[in-house]
């Protein structure tokens, strides 16, 4: 019997139909199974495990190391975690304005950097003070550091609240023994995402720090008063920028884009999900030069500013490779006031390119990830047919190369919380200095660099040495594999002894930016000490040398010419 064509036709798009249809089923399936095992599992654990178990903890625990499988931004916040998702999105939250830190030596959590025009400063709180009582409620000592991160997080919970409340706060000033007891009245917090914006010569530059909710006005008011100032060329940091909202970054785009242009494309597995996002409003200024300042720390919505400007050919991105980061997420309700932020799509700038780095879905066997290689990346092109490429964040059309950074400065910085030798030297500084000169002049001076390295090494700081290790590692495996090296290990030993000393004068330029930046904040705050970091910053001086070039601006925004 003879089958015809169409007939075999036919089966083939019925099977075609039925088979994603049983992959589903079968998808299904195992989605339910394993929550039934799960659950089950969980019952067991409760009624058989010999000591009583902690349901919301484990259940949190076990949430999060099932997430970290997919990517680090898929994340689960319980009810009483929402606050931080809330304030990570907006920027937004009830309290008295302030970054705490635990301190290992006190076992307590130190004020580290009260914010401006906030409850903390306004009630005469300074970085340093020792947190002991919070509305009557005792705060340390800790008796086991590995709780740490716990106990930080009850402090900051106790210090927040509704606008409007008040509460006392004991505290232990550094040099003083008595404890003073400060009332302070909690505000709405909203840090500013444009931390500074100045003029330098006819150059305007602004700080843009995060996309959250709102910044978008605070650009537009940023560009008009530079504008009304006399800028006529402006610089847009997105250094260390980790990103935000993707919609304040189409409505900061849009000041320098033309209305009805695309700025993302949004595709993901549900079709809800995918969209174009297109600029809908008139350009405040589409002419007037810019450079756009980014580095590994600038990440996605930045890095979809930059490459959306960079993709239209209209402004010169400088400075180092982005982050890489083209996943968006969305936060969808659980029950129990519970959220999930969930990535649910790839954004694609104009040119087409994703610019994400790591392929999250294709995990070495040892569950690590890499960066896409350069290899595997493909080439798109701008409006003005330069050409540009995928796969591994952006790469500035004037890449400025920068010096890595030494481990004495890494541990000496405050932020790292290595160490707190240079916080408390600024601590002391700030008891002698009454007044200090502005941020556009102040640099640290050399007899107080010099009472600095005297304070460090009386105080014994210390730092993770590599060379040290890798020779202990060098000396262990060649001892494994039998070869005699005493001596020439010894004569590298001796040349690799570490002299404190010598480090703090051979990394004495470093050192003090990072002494400068803490002074700043001390005194003029966060935007004092942007403004003090502009005195001496290799990757501004190379966007302003671009911009006050304009044959030069012109023709790095040129075609790309074929070789």
């Amino acid at each position: 019997m003879r089958i015809g064509i169409k007939t075999i036709l036919s089966v083939l798009v019925s099977l075609a139909t039925l088979l994603p249809s049983a992959a589903q089923k079968n998808h299904n399936f195992e989605v339910g199974k394993n929550l039934d095992v799960f659950n089950n599992l969980f019952k067991q654990l409760d009624l058989y495990y010999v000591d009583t178990i902690n349901p919301a903890k484990l259940i949190k625990e076990a949430t999060d190391a099932m997430l970290s499988t997919l990517d680090p931004y898929t994340n689960y916040f319980a009810d009483n975690e929402r606050s931080d998702l809330k304030q990570m999105l907006t920027g937004k939250y009830g309290g008295m304005g302030a970054l705490i830190h635990y301190n290992k030596e006190l076992k307590r959590c130190v004020i580290a950097e009260p914010f401006e025009n906030c409850p903390a400063t306004k009630a005469g709180l300074r970085a340093g003070d020792v947190i002991l009582e919070i509305a009557g409620k005792p705060f340390g000592p800790l008796k086991d550091d590995d709780d740490t991160g716990d106990f930080t997080s009850s402090v900051s919970d106790a210090l927040r609240g509704e606008p409007g409340t008040t509460f006392i706060l004991k505290i232990q000033r550094p040099g003083e023994s008595d404890v003073r007891e400060v009332k302070v009245t909690r505000e709405a917090i909203k840090t500013p995402a444009v931390t500074y914006y100045g003029m330098l010569g006819n150059t305007g530059y602004i700080y843009l720090s995060q996309f959250t909710t709102g910044c978008a006005d605070e650009m537009r008011k940023a560009v008009t008063s530079l504008k009304s100032q006399g800028a006529e060329k402006l610089v847009i940091d997105l250094r260390g920028n980790v990103g935000g909202s993707l919609e304040e970054a189409v409505d900061i785009v849009n000041l320098f884009i033309a209305k009805g242009k695309t700025v993302v494309e949004l595709k993901g597995k549900v079709k809800g999900e995918q969209q174009v996002l297109k600029t809908q409003h008139d350009p405040l200024d589409s002419k007037i030069p810019i450079a756009v300042l980014v580095n590994g720390g600038s990440a996605s919505a930045a890095e979809i500013m930059a490459g959306t400007l960079q993709d239209y050919d209209r402004a010169v991105i400088v400075g180092t490779r982005t982050y890489g980061k083209g996943l968006v997420q969305q936060t969808r309700p659980l029950p129990y006031d519970g959220m999930l932020k969930v990535t649910t799509s790839k954004y694609y700038i104009p040119s087409g390119r994703c610019i994400q780095a790591i392929d999250y879905s294709h995990r070495n066997s040892d569950g690590s990830v890499g960066r896409i290689p350069d290899s595997l990346t493909h080439v798109f092109y701008t409006a003005h047919k330069r050409a540009v490429r995928d796969g591994g964040g952006i790469l500035p059309d004037k890449v400025i190369k920068v010096d890595s950074v030494a481990n004495v400065v890494l541990y000496l910085s405050p932020s790292m919380q290595t160490s707190r030798v240079l916080f408390d030297f600024v601590t002391e500084y700030t008891k002698r200095h009454p007044q200090i000169d502005k941020p556009e002049s102040f640099d640290i001076s050399d007899e107080e660099y010099e009472n600095f390295k005297q304070y460090a090494i009386a105080q014994k700081f210390s730092y993770d040495k590599q060379s040290e290790k890798v020779l202990k590692q060098l000396k262990s495996v060649a001892k494994f594999e039998g070869y005699d090296v005493d001596n020439e290990i010894k004569a590298l030993e001796a040349k690799l002894t570490h002299n404190e000393s010598y480090d703090f004068d051979h990394w004495k330029s470093e050192i003090k930016k990072l002494l400068n930046n803490e002074i700043m904040l001390r005194y003029y705050y966060r935007r004092g000490a942007v403004r003090n970091s502009l005195n001496d910053d290799k990757i501004l001086d190379a966007a302003k040398a671009v911009l006050d070039s304009p044959q030069n601006y012109s023709n790095i925004l040129k075609p790309t010419k074929k070789k």
